[in-house]
């Protein structure tokens, strides 16, 4: 048995050796930014792959597959590498090797149908109190597609018995109204813990009905898995006669332990695209909201889209940095604007103006009359007229051309509407649940942005069936979904808007890293990555902005200074995730999950691959 003596010093080994990336977004501010340099802007050329690791999570083939998007990033706590799969199995590696030292199962039902196959990763929590020896003092916490939050022993993977009911909570208990949502109730992002707090949201399937389940975000306790308290982003639906749902946090959240603050991104309210039965702002859907993490109580709200109809969920964490020698958060949103708001009070740290928005023409909507917008300049185009339309060919230029003029196209916020509307961008974003890296020595906020614009339409109920043969006939080369809106007067169809040949009708590029310059409120450059892309940067003190996320497999970094490529390296599938990096036994690793993402049809995998200098 280890003494005291010699257990103090093998963690203090560890602690020295473990440098890097101990929380999901980096650190609790979600700032995906390392101040390791080892690797630079002068020797980045000489990375190579330092192991590969197969997590075979795609094993058993099942038609669920299909859905299936490899987008976590790992952590780095006492010196071992924990990551999830998109079955939430999770693992746990030798970070010098990638050798597998324990694997969970938490034995996910692939038979039955789920809105989203992903997880985004995991959260660790040492329990101060327990000694050291004791199973469970590390705890890694997992949310499941099937929503169940998990407490493993970061030691052996073993579900830790005092957590819940035999290691695990049942996330359904008060906010499923019934069985027809139970696969469209999930978790996708990573728990978020505070103090001994473990805080989750949910993700919730789009545009099914009026009543889908309550987006509520909860705090349990770390030890025992109790629940502690409980917010709901949309209190005033209980005095509706149907009550609307969902508003929830699908993303990860950021913290402020040091205050015992959480940052909560809020989605929109149900359903997405018809408000008529959520009148009003539908305040604190499409926000971030500060939280005190132990209690749940509301400190402040900031709202980026009132009355959301365009799917403009605040996907992105919240980022926590240092404005104007203030303390703040910044968010990036899917509308492609950028907000940087005071931590305390929530109130702008630039100028933001309410402006005039367009009005809607359907039948009992009433959009809202004005929407927020920063004075400097949006982080993507928000505007696309006929004489913008792009085509590789003739052809396809005065399809899009024609495509455009047919639709209502009033700008930014155009309403949906019987003939069809444009949203630019549409609703993948803007910025994604990728986020943003902070570089505090440049002041670059950093994010891959997407630039496609999309047509939503509403369908009066009885002609849904009708405009669904239709759709089987003339269905475009990147696909469309219809949804049924239960609940309302009108379901709902929407696609991306492309030509023929399968080409977005804006001009490229689709998809590019952006650094927005905070002092000079600008954006300071973008490297184009072609495609659009899911999954985030990471910015590090070697002056290098690394990241994947497009369609097409190869993890590249650029200066980050003038976001010139200075090298790629191509990976055994696409990388819709976040790399990560730390430094172990004197060499500094990067990161990056490579598994591809079904719905984007990327290139499908199961690796795991580590680069250093070589």
């Amino acid at each position: 048995m280890r003494t005291a003596l010699a257990w103090m010093l093998t963690a203090a080994a560890i602690l020295a050796a473990d440098r890097g990336w101990s929380v999901y977004g980096g650190d609790a501010g979600g700032t995906r930014y390392s101040e390791l340099k080892q690797i630079t802007r002068e020797n980045v050329a000489g990375l190579k792959v330092a192991w590969t690791v197969h997590t075979g999570a795609l094993q058993p083939e099942t038609p669920l597959n299909q859905k299936a998007a490899f987008e976590a990033t790992p952590i780095l706590v006492e010196g071992s590498l924990y990551l999830s799969t998109p079955f939430n199995q999770v693992i746990a590696l030798d970070p010098a090797s990638g050798a597998e030292r324990w694997r969970y199962d938490p034995k996910v039902d692939r038979s039955r149908g789920y809105s989203e196959v992903a997880s985004r990763g995991v959260a660790a929590w040492s329990d101060s109190r327990a000694a050291n020896a004791v199973p469970c003092k590390l705890r890694i916490f997992e949310g499941t597609i099937d929503a169940r939050l998990i407490a493993l022993d970061g030691k052996t993977g073993k579900p830790c018995a005092d957590f819940g009911n035999g290691g695990a909570v049942d996330l359904t208990r008060g906010v499923v109204y019934g069985p027809e949502f139970r696969g469209d109730y999930q978790v996708t992002s990573a728990p978020t813990v505070v103090g001994d707090t473990v805080i989750t949201g949910s993700s919730i399937g789009d545009n099914g009905a009026v009543d889908m389940p309550r987006g509520v975000v909860r705090g349990y306790d770390a030890r025992t898995g109790v629940l502690r308290w409980t917010w709901d982003p949309i209190p005033w639906a209980e005095k509706q006669q149907v009550r609307t749902g969902a508003a929830n946090a699908w993303s990860t959240f950021a913290a402020d332990p040091a205050r015992d603050l959480v940052f909560v991104p809020t989605g929109s309210a149900s359903p997405d695209y018809f408000g008529g039965t959520r009148p009003g702002d539908n305040r604190w859907a499409n926000s971030v909201v500060a939280l005190k993490a132990s209690t749940g109580a509301f400190v402040w709200g900031f709202q980026v889209a009132h009355h959301d109809l365009w799917d403009y969920d605040v996907a992105s964490q919240p980022v926590l940095i240092e404005f104007q020698g203030k303390p703040a958060v910044a968010v990036t949103t899917k509308i492609g604007n950028l907000f940087v708001l005071d931590r305390a009070t929530g109130k702008p740290l630039h100028t933001v103006e309410e402006r005039a928005a367009p009005g809607s023409d359907i039948p009992g909507e009433d959009a809202a009359r004005s929407q927020p917008l920063p004075a400097w300049s949006p982080m993507v185009p928000q505007r696309l007229t006929p004489a913008d339309a792009w085509g590789s060919t003739p052809e396809a230029r005065a399809w899009c051309r024609a495509k455009i003029e047919s639709l209502r196209n009033d700008g930014l916020f155009t309403p949906p509407s019987l003939r069809g509307s444009i949203a630019f961008p549409g609703n993948i974003g803007g910025v994604n649940w990728g986020s943003a890296a902070w570089d505090p020595v440049r002041g670059f906020l950093l994010a891959n942005t997407n630039r496609v614009a999309a047509i939503f339409q509403l369908i009066p109920r009885e002609d849904m069936q009708s405009a669904f043969d239709h759709a089987k006939e003339t269905e475009t080369a990147w696909g469309g979904e219809f949804a049924r809106q239960r609940g309302t007067p009108f379901g709902m169809h929407r696609e991306w808007l492309v030509a023929p040949n399968g080409q977005p009708c804006n001009p490229p590029p689709w998809g590019a890293l952006a650094a927005f310059d905070l002092g000079a409120g600008k954006l300071r450059w973008e490297a184009p990555l072609e495609t659009i892309t899911l999954g985030g940067p990471m910015a590090t003190a070697g002056g290098l902005v690394f990241t994947a996320a497009a369609i097409d497999p190869h993890l590249r970094a650029f200066d980050a200074d003038t976001g010139k490529l200075l090298w790629t390296a191509e990976l055994p599938a696409s990388a819709q995730s976040t790399p990560m990096t730390y430094e172990w036994k004197g060499n500094q690793y990067i990161v990056i999950c490579a598994g591809g993402h079904g719905k984007m049809k990327s290139k499908m995998g199961d690796s795991v691959v580590a680069f250093a200098l070589r």
